[in-house]
């Protein structure tokens, strides 16, 4: 081997050698950075640092107190505390980022609406969490967060929605379909009287997260908050984003400095208290915003639109439920939007004044909007088409309760599949609908054109609506009968509401297949023939309403079949006979109206009313006694058995119905005393036991009656705050339909209708009006005694008759304390004294009667409402003198005193009467015995003998 070969060899071997090397440096960098990720991954299987997993378990433990349950995934053993549920952890550098704890709380500290435990937190405990970016609080009845709050990267804080706790997901919605859900819910409720649900953070804590700067989004809804300084103070957070601030007590003017907070693009005051003007500079200056919504305030002043124009990247705008105070201009100046919107609603301002109350004429460049609500804001002109052919994506489209005119025009080859919300009831849109009308809106589930003046038949392409679940074409013009394509297609149907138009014929086509059908109203038209037995196969029918018809036969015993039905209206029709003992079936009823029928003459004595509340059976031909089984109607609030022939006494178990507040007993033949136990009907707010033949004296402890509006409950609040109407929508943003049984005690309450006799006239009372009647209708018996005067105390009282009685004595001065009094009539009973003159202090009195008593003295001053009363309210009362009757003497009106028997004109012609009678009379007498005596010679024998031993020197 040469030496040449000797060096190759020798010089491979070191290169071997160094490549061993190499490889070896090499395995143990592998190896070592092996082991750093075998480190990195352990160390992440270990969780979050010890001091963050220790704050956490702090938390947990403040969340729990005193003795809850919540997270328990959250355990010292289980050290990957990045893996507990509700936990974000950056997976860089394994630091909590990201802390999700709303609706945390569990519902096992017993709490009911008005009793939640309160929770308080310690900011402190979320401090060594440094890397924490998103911290949600919302839905935990928070009440305090106590300490300082100093999240360096905090972005994203969300405190709000303590509130409504069974339903979180109703409030939890981004969407704009969910945000406009409570719209009429909220309207006219004052927030601040809400503490109950809210998160009541005390403001020195939330004045101390103003100073978070790295803010992105901050969510303060639903905390009953109410200090503008505080808003004033988030004004200082220049990063911020998004601000929701909606449904807290806030009032007064929107904070000027908003109009600075320029990174804003997202900004939600809804359903405050802010009041004034608008600041235009607020829409001028936010170029930044995407959302804003002020709709729930009072505004007031004007708001010019124009100042939007430069607004690029708007795209939704909510302005609505404002109490009509605001004035919102959109044509003057002349502007062209930036913008294309997608979501515009407008609705309860008085909108273009100066312009007639045009549709805004900007809408015209809009092409990609997907929700529009224009209602109630005054507006005119036509019925806007070119809205629909320009947006050809519309979702939503309600005009409601405008002054639109003109035909319903829709062009047939328009197609909005996208629509499913249609509402432009409450205007003046006249004319037929389009034959094709269903091929327009195949998708529509809610259509509303009510309060209009349309006419025509019901398009049968009605019945190509497959998804339709409320249809309302209620008080129109509509004819003909009901299409049989309707009926039998549109088996998604929830609510069908045809009231109030000229249909005919029967009440259901034969070939009904309405399965899905709960609320059913008829009333209002020409119905004939019988109730038609296409009602049985809506099985689960809730309300049914064919009132106000011609419908006759007899009430079908398969009626007892529709189990769930909850609301029956049958009356004024023409039904007649016995009613049927399958109404024994019905388990639900809340509401029975057949009245105004030819129904009876007796009532099933099996007919279930306990959970019953309003029972009319008024002018029925009911005959017999108070109906026994009614002793069972605990849940009673109405009961109106007026002008029937049911006899005996009103018995004392009457009582026991603590719920009653309209009871109605007049025109039948009800006799005996009234009863003690009506004093315990607390409730009482229309009582009526006139036309009867009731005896005895009125019970003074009729003063135990309230007959006044009586204060809902937090707890009857909270529930009927959570039950909507038909047609709202849903917890996804989508139409649907919510009902309960609650709503529909809520919904028949609304509709209630009561008739009671005041001011000499019989008037209907529903709704917000019958919530303010209250009245005591005791007139047309045969009631003697005094007029307690405890019946003065009836402070709230709006309308008394005690008329056509037997009462007796003096009309009591306490009557002057019946402050609400606007009817009293004491007429045709034998009251005496005088007048008291306190009760010109009645000053919202404006009819009153005394008529025919034997009333004395001097009228009342003419004053306050008593210089309105002419003579008809004192004739019949010999003994009054003064305006407007005839006038007393100058001594009596200054003393006061009662006028002389003989002072009177009157009086004097009845003198004279009676003694020329008696003169007359002794006279007839007279003549009389004479004429007697010289046709009897007998008689005169014996006349002269009898005078003759009467008197002896009588000649013989």
């Amino acid at each position: 081997m040469t030496l040449a070969s000797l060096h190759m060899v020798k010089q491979k071997k070191q290169i071997n050698a160094q490549n061993t090397i190499i490889n070896m440096k090499c395995l143990l960098l592998c190896m070592w950075t092996w082991v750093l990720l075998v480190l990195m991954g352990s160390g992440r299987s270990m969780g979050c640092l010890e001091e963050e997993r220790n704050a956490l378990l702090m938390i947990k433990a403040a969340f729990n107190h005193p003795n809850g349950s919540s997270l328990p995934s959250w355990r010292d053993g289980n050290g990957d505390c990045c893996g507990w549920e509700h936990v974000d952890c950056d997976n860089t550098i394994s630091r909590v980022s990201g802390l999700y704890l709303n609706w945390t709380r569990p519902n096992e500290f017993g709490e009911q609406f008005g009793e939640l435990p309160r929770l308080v937190i310690d900011a402190s405990l979320f401090l060594p969490l440094e890397e924490l970016q998103v911290l949600d609080l919302s839905g935990n009845s928070l009440s305090d967060l106590k300490g300082t709050l100093h999240l360096r990267k905090l972005k994203r804080l969300d405190l709000s929605n303590n509130y409504l706790q069974r339903v979180p997901s109703l409030y939890k919605q981004t969407s704009v379909e969910a945000q406009n859900l409570s719209s009429n819910q909220l309207e006219g409720v004052n927030l601040e009287a809400l503490d109950l649900f809210s998160n009541n953070l005390v403001n020195d804590a939330l004045v101390d997260i103003a100073r978070i700067t790295s803010l992105k989004a901050l969510d303060i809804s639903y905390c009953g908050l109410n200090a503008l300084k505080l808003l004033e103070g988030l004004c200082g957070l220049r990063n911020l984003e998004e601000l929701d601030i909606r449904a807290n007590g806030f009032w007064g003017p929107l904070p000027s400095c908003f109009s600075n907070m320029t990174t804003l693009h997202a900004l939600d005051v809804r359903y405050n208290n802010f009041s004034g003007a608008i600041p235009s500079s607020l829409l001028y200056n936010l170029k930044s915003l995407e959302y804003i919504a002020l709709s729930g305030n009072v505004f007031e002043g004007s708001l010019s639109l124009a100042s939007l124009a430069n607004n690029y990247n708007l795209e939704e705008f909510l302005l609505m439920d404002n109490h009509n105070s605001l004035v919102v201009n959109t044509e003057e100046p002349t502007w062209f939007p930036s913008f294309q919107l997608k979501v515009f609603s407008l609705s309860n301002c008085v909108l273009n004044k100066d312009a007639s109350g045009v549709i805004p004429s900007f809408l015209k460049e809009q092409h990609e909007l997907t929700h529009v609500q224009l209602s109630h804001n005054g507006m005119t002109g036509n019925f806007p088409n070119w809205l629909l052919d320009n947006n050809v994506n519309l979702e939503q489209f309600v005009l409601r309760g405008n002054n639109l005119s003109g035909s319903f025009y829709l062009p047939s080859n328009l197609n909005l599949f996208s629509l499913w919300s249609f509402d432009v009831s409450a205007n003046f849109i006249e004319g037929e609908l389009p034959s094709h009308i269903g091929s327009i809106l195949p998708n529509i589930g809610y259509l509303n054109l009510s309060n209009n003046n349309l006419k025509g038949g019901i398009p049968s392409s009605m019945g190509n609506m497959h998804s339709l679940s409320t249809l309302d074409l209620s008080n129109n013009g509509f004819t003909g009968e009901i299409p049989e394509t309707l009926a039998k297609n549109c088996s998604q149907l929830v609510v069908l509401k045809l009231s109030g138009n000229n249909l005919q014929g029967q009440m259901l086509p034969r070939y009904s297949n309405l399965t899905g059908l709960k609320f059913l109203y008829l009333d209002g038209n020409r119905f004939t023939g019988d109730i038609s037995p296409g009602i049985l196969n809506i099985s689960f029918l809730q309300v049914l309403d064919v009132s106000n018809n011609s419908l006759s036969g007899t009430l079908p015993n398969w009626i007892g079949d529709i189990q769930y039905l909850r609301v029956l209206i049958l009356s004024s029709n023409l039904l007649g006979g016995p009613l049927p003992l399958s109404l024994c079936n019905l388990w639900y009823l809340n509401l029975l109206d057949l009245s105004s029928n030819n129904l009876g003459p007796n009532i099933p004595p099996c007919v279930n009313v306990t959970v019953t509340r309003f029972l009319h059976l008024a002018n029925d031909t009911l005959v017999g006694p108070f109906p026994e089984f009614l002793s069972g109607a605990s849940s009673i609030v109405t009961l109106d058995l007026r002008d029937n022939v049911l006899s005996g006494e009103v018995p004392s178990w009457i009582g026991s119905l603590r719920n009653l507040k309209f009871l109605l007993l007049r025109g039948n033949n009800f006799e005996g005393s009234i009863p003690l136990n009506l004093c315990l009907l607390k409730n009482m707010s229309i009582l009526d036991l006139s036309n009867n033949n009731l005896s005895g004296t009125i019970p003074s402890c009729l003063k135990d009656l309230t007959f006044g509006n009586t204060v809902l409950s937090t707890e009857a609040f909270a529930t009927s705050f959570l039950h909507m109407h038909y047609g709202v929508l849903d917890y996804n943003g989508r139409f649907g339909l919510y009902y309960s049984y609650d709503y529909i005690s809520a919904y028949t309450e609304r509709f209630e209708e009561v008739h009671f006799m005041t001011k000499s006239r019989l008037e209907s009372y529903k709704g917000n009006i019958l919530k303010l009647m209250s009245g005591m209708d005791l007139s047309q018996n045969n009631l003697t005694g005094f007029i307690p005067p405890k019946v003065g105390y009836l402070s709230e009282l709006r309308a008394l008759n005690l008329s056509h009685n037997h009462l007796k004595g003096t009309v009591p001065e306490t009557f002057s304390k019946l402050k609400n009094i606007e009817s009293l009539d004491l007429s045709f009973n034998n009251l005496t004294g005088p007048i008291p003159p306190q009760l010109i202090e009645l000053y919202i009195l404006s009819y009153f009667s005394v008529a025919h008593n034997n009333l004395s003295g001097k009228i009342p001053d003419r004053k306050n409402q008593f210089g309105t009363f002419g003579e008809a309210s004192y004739e019949g009362n010999p003994l009054l003198c003064g305006a407007p009757l005839t006038s007393c003497d100058d001594s009596d009106q200054e003393q006061g005193t009662q006028p002389p028997f003989n002072h009177t004109r009157e009086d004097d012609s009845y003198r004279e009467a009676f003694l020329w009678s008696f003169v007359g009379s002794y006279v007839v007498a007279f003549l009389g015995v004479v004429l007697f005596l010289c046709l009897n010679s007998y008689y005169q024998c014996v006349l002269f003998e009898l005078v003759r031993k009467l008197i002896p020197s009588f000649p013989h």
